[in-house]
């Protein structure tokens, strides 16, 4: 009956402090139909929260209230037999020590009320107490000493009584031995002062010691203990303040709640523990840890004073073990009275020396029966207990004055440093053997410690030293090869570790020194993998042996065996691979590989080669559109407009139907030269238009052309530069990788044999591996090399290799090309079911996330070739093929005149007589005046005439092969006329008359006998006058006939 009394009564607190929290703390009164001392109204489920006794329906109108002349605290201890006269006795002693000079001895008296609870009070007498004892006095504090440790009801008793006091807005002055254990929200949220030592000042005393003893790794075991969760939280947030001045690694935080759970310490590295428990649980923690080997002589404990208590005798604990401790005996209690009391007066000091605090009078005039002021909460606790937080007294001699945080945490503290040892008749005893200060800034003193086994030197606080034989196999950068001292036999700080490549078989016998002097049995390796190694070894603290595999390959099954470096593995003959190994599936089912320390894949190397300028760079300022925009629309459109205009003006052609006009000689073809050498800037004679119109529309043209010419120009230097060459392969499975056969000339690529290269591509893409193997290369550097000589197109390796190999390149001729295949890692090689394993794992995973792999990374893998950084260089002098381009357009100009000189002479052999015979050949002119004058018969005369070289029965020589052509048909025709002459004469001598003599005119006698040419009347002919009849005479048949000779002839020089 009296537990289901305890949990109904436990059942109702709950209730008050939900419905306090909603409903803004617990309501002192409530309505008269509330008929008891806890009643539940409606105005309580409306949120006006849980009403304590009845009130009135109506109140006094409020008065200014007045500072009480009393102000009274309640003091909370533990309950003892005859204990009440020592507490009275401390409480006058405390209140008679206080400074007279204070001024509130001027205006109020201070009153300690005593009130003592058991060691579980029940919900209902914390209740009554409440009620009872504290808010009928109106306390303005309450002082809460107890220094239980049970850590069950005790600490939950504790708690409630906290609560209750933050929900009624009462200011708290705590010391509590199991402050630890209580929720920090709930502290937080309370208006509350701790004087006794937190769980934060323990876990800063505990790793004190192990910063002390340079121990950086450690466990966090603690039991189901109120406040595990806060425990472990401390120890976080106070690892995570030191980093910057000492690194602590958490390897395990394991909450003990069967003993199973203690099997994660097992296989961790840990040699260290912090321990947070009460001390029956921490027992058995500490007999499991000792079934399973955790408490030898390599094992330190530390525990909190949760497991130290009142410093008992221990039973099952072991030698040595470290903890921190306070003193929680009834005599601390007596002391930490006047510590509280101090607090409590120094803050009503500063309280009412603040005259804006007068009309808010300390007392919290609450009330459980009705007679109260009619507060949910006391209004003014929050505004005393910032005055309580912000106090500052002073000390006894020798110690800081008494401050708290703004969480209302003690700031200056010590703590007792405890070690568990033997004494006579093997008995364990709690000793002190140091103290921890917060003040005035953590220190740590420690005389001699009794170690675990009974040891008087400290543990190394990891597991013990091993030796690790380790085989790798060198590729740069992961590991590099370079030869030891001569003198000394050792490496330089640059030259990393020794390490042995010569068989096991070819050292025995020899001296160690001798030895490591000979290039040639041992080298100096270096790289990322042996900076790694370094790291590795410092943490987990292990010995090691580097020994190169004896066959040099990297571990492939061949028939029906591994070779390399996994057969080591296999075989057991050697620990740990470390190199660049390639995690894959076969390797996998026969070792075991640590996490990966870097992504890898299978990727494509090749060189490049010095190209040359596009043979359409100069067209590529432009695309196909603009330069269809320009040569299709703006050329055209500005030819046709200008000609057009010409044709039109009246001061030009005055639409003309092709008549030549000496002039003004322009026609569409030279609207087109002109066009063209305006566009270009060229220097050339052009014949300008005669039309004010197309001369506007000609400068329009100009303007455009600068524009055009301008950005042509500053956009061709971009194209016109030397272009490089490579294979752009796409991957592993481009087609000329995949079928290098059907390709001409196939692509000459390998890869190093044996390799994990090797193996992928004989396991997925037979036809290339069998078909490269004349091109395989033994090692990847010699790779690289045919490379740069041209002796291979490609060459196939691990990615991250490659990468860094073409990084080292300073010229900068090597590139990778193509998506990675493959992708997979390099890592740690183990022998199966290794105990390293689950230590290199975990150390690899803290190196990757605390950036030290990214770091080494960054360093191995950096090159003097930087791709992206413009340097300078000296220039080089252009061989042909650089511009080339140029040269084939200059080639393509001369086939192109070419072609029309074709065209030309198809013309004149076989289109223009058809021409002639059109009506469109007036026309052709304003096409070409060229075109015109070889379709006039009078032009042709006067070019013939014209020129100076003409003579009878030599050949001409004109100035244009349109002259050249009417001259050539001139000739066929006047030697028509000759034979036709000849016929007549002989006809006329059949009849027997004999022709007159006459000579035939030339062309050049025409031209002499003539006057001067004038240019603005047609030219005409001058025939002399011994040539020509008398015209005033009359004419007789012999002048007919002269005449008609005459014609003859005339027609025979035409």
């Amino acid at each position: 009956m009296q537990a289901r009394a305890s949990l109904m009564a436990l059942a109702a607190l709950v209730v008050v402090a939900a419905s306090a929290e909603r409903g803004g703390g617990i309501r002192i009164g409530g309505s008269i139909g509330g008929g008891g001392a806890i009643g539940t109204g409606r105005e309580g489920g409306r949120g006006g929260g849980v009403r304590l006794g009845a009130r009135a329906r109506t109140s006094p109108a409020p008065q200014i209230p007045r500072q009480p002349s009393v102000i009274t605290a309640a003091l909370v201890v533990p309950h003892k037999a005859f204990g009440a006269r020592d507490y009275t006795r401390a409480e006058k002693a405390a209140l008679s020590k206080l400074p007279r000079k204070l001024k509130l001895f001027s205006q109020v008296r201070l009153n300690i009320t005593l009130s003592m609870q058991g060691l579980t009070p029940s919900p209902m007498s914390i209740l009554d107490s409440l009620c009872k004892e504290f808010l009928a006095v109106n306390v303005s504090a309450i002082l809460y000493l107890m220094n239980h440790e049970q850590y069950g009801r005790s600490t939950a008793s504790a708690q409630y009584f906290l609560q209750l006091a933050g929900y009624l807005g009462i200011p708290v002055i705590a010391w509590n031995a199991d402050n630890s254990g209580l929720e920090k929200h709930a502290s937080h949220a309370s208006l509350r002062l701790q004087l006794a030592p937190t769980i934060e000042h323990q876990t800063a005393a505990m790793l004190s010691i192990l910063e002390r003893y340079k121990w950086h790794q450690f466990s966090v075991v603690t039991s189901a203990i109120a406040g595990h969760d806060d425990f472990i939280q401390a120890v976080r947030e106070r690892v995570s303040s030191l980093q910057d001045r000492f690194k602590f690694t958490i390897l395990n935080a394991v909450v003990v709640k069967k003993p199973a759970d203690l099997n994660e310490l097992v296989t961790s590295e840990a040699r260290v523990m912090l321990l947070y428990a009460t001390r029956e649980e921490a027992a058995e923690i500490l007999s499991t840890a000792a079934d399973l080997h955790l408490t030898g002589e390599s094992y330190v404990w530390i525990v909190t004073q949760s497991v130290l208590g009142s410093l008992q005798p221990p039973n099952k604990f072991p030698v040595g073990m470290l903890g921190v401790h306070f003193d929680t005996s009834s005599s601390s209690i007596i002391s930490e009275i006047g510590t509280a009391v101090k607090v409590f007066a120094y803050g009503v000091e500063s309280y009412i020396s603040q005259t804006e605090n007068l009309r808010y009078p300390l007392g919290t005039r609450l009330s459980c029966d009705g007679a109260g002021s009619g507060e949910a909460r006391w209004s003014t606790g929050e505004r005393f207990y910032r005055h309580l937080r912000n106090v500052s007294v002073d000390s006894e001699t020798g110690r800081p004055s008494i401050e708290f945080t703004p969480d209302g945490e003690l700031r200056a503290t010590e703590l007792k440093i405890m070690n568990l040892r033997p004494t006579i008749g093997d008995q364990l005893v709690w000793e002190e053997i140091g103290t921890w200060n917060s003040y005035p800034k953590e220190r740590l003193a420690i005389k001699d410690i009794i170690w675990p086994g009974g040891l008087h030197t400290p543990p190394q606080g990891v597991p013990e030293k091993f030796h690790m034989r380790i085989t790798f196999l060198e590729e740069p950068p992961y590991i590099n090869l370079a030869p030891p001292d001569p003198v000394s036999g050792r490496c330089s700080l640059d030259r990393g570790v020794i390490c042995r490549v010569a068989p096991e078989i070819e050292v025995v016998g020899i001296e160690a020194g001798a030895a490591h002097r000979n290039s040639s049995l041992y080298q100096c390796c270096s790289g990322f993998c042996i900076d790694l190694l370094q790291q590795l070894a410092e943490q987990l603290g292990f010995t090691y042996e580097l020994v190169r595999v004896e066959d040099g390959r990297w571990g492939t099954f061949q028939d029906g065996k591994w070779n390399g470096l996994i057969a080591e593995l296999v075989n057991k003959k050697t620990d740990m691979v470390l190199t660049s190994l390639v995690i894959n599936s076969d390797r996998e089912a026969v070792v075991d590989f640590s996490v990966p320390f870097m992504e890898t894949g299978i990727a494509i190397v090749v060189a490049k080669r010095t190209g040359i300028i596009s043979p359409t760079a100069f067209l590529e300022p432009f695309d196909t559109a603009s330069w269809m925009l320009v040569g299709a629309v703006a050329i055209q459109t500005a030819t046709f407009c200008i000609f057009i205009f010409e044709w039109l003006s009246p001061s030009g052609l005055n639409r003309s139907p092709g008549q030549i006009n000496v002039q003004n000689r322009f026609s569409l073809c030279r609207t087109y030269w002109i066009v063209w050498a305006v566009l270009f800037q060229a220097s050339v004679h052009v014949d300008s238009p005669r039309g004010f119109t197309a001369r506007f529309m000609t400068n329009m043209w100009a303007m455009f052309a600068v524009v055009f010419l301008a950005i042509y120009t500053a956009n061709l230097a971009a194209f016109m530069i030397t272009r490089e060459e490579f294979h752009e392969l796409t991957g592993i499975d481009d087609p000329r990788i995949v079928k290098p056969k059907t390709y001409q000339p196939p692509l000459k690529f390998g890869t190093v044999p044996w390799s994990h290269s090797d193996a992928t591509l004989k396991k997925y893409f037979r036809e290339p591996h069998s078909y490269m193997t004349p091109y395989n290369r033994s090692t990847v550097s010699a790779g690289v090399t045919s490379i740069l000589t041209g002796d291979l197109d490609a060459f196939i390796y691990d990615g991250t290799v490659l990468d860094y190999l073409v990084s080292q390149d300073e010229d900068c001729r090597l590139l990778t090309v193509g998506a990675w295949y493959a992708m997979s890692g390099y890592g740690l090689a183990f022998t199966r079911n290794s105990k390293y394993l689950g230590m290199f794992n975990k150390r690899l995973l803290d190196l990757r996330a605390n950036g030290d792999l990214e770091r080494l990374r960054r360093y191995w893998m950096t090159g003097t070739c930087k791709p992206n950084k413009q340097e300078h260089k000296s220039s080089d002098p252009l061989a042909l093929e650089q511009f080339l381009s140029a040269f084939l357009l200059l080639m393509a100009g001369i086939l192109l005149a070419a072609a029309i000189l074709f065209c030309e002479h198809l013309y004149f052999r076989y289109a223009r007589e058809h021409i002639v015979k059109s009506e469109l050949h007036p026309c052709c002119t304003l096409v070409s005046i060229s075109m015109g004058q070889s379709l006039s018969m009078q032009n042709a005369v006067m070019d013939a005439t014209a020129d100076h070289g003409f003579r009878l029965g030599k050949r001409p020589h004109c100035r244009s092969a349109v002259c050249a052509a009417q001259i050539w048909r001139a000739q066929h025709e006047r030697d028509a006329a000759v034979a036709r002459a000849r016929q007549l004469a002989v006809v006329l001598a059949a009849h027997g008359l004999q022709p007159p003599p006459r000579r035939l005119a030339s062309a050049a006698a025409l031209h002499a006998s003539g006057r001067a040419h004038d240019a603005t009347r047609p030219r005409t002919l001058h025939v002399p006058a011994d040539l020509l009849p008398d015209l005033d005479r009359p004419l007789s048949c012999d002048d007919l006939r002269a005449r008609e000779r005459t014609r003859v002839e005339m027609e025979t020089v035409l």
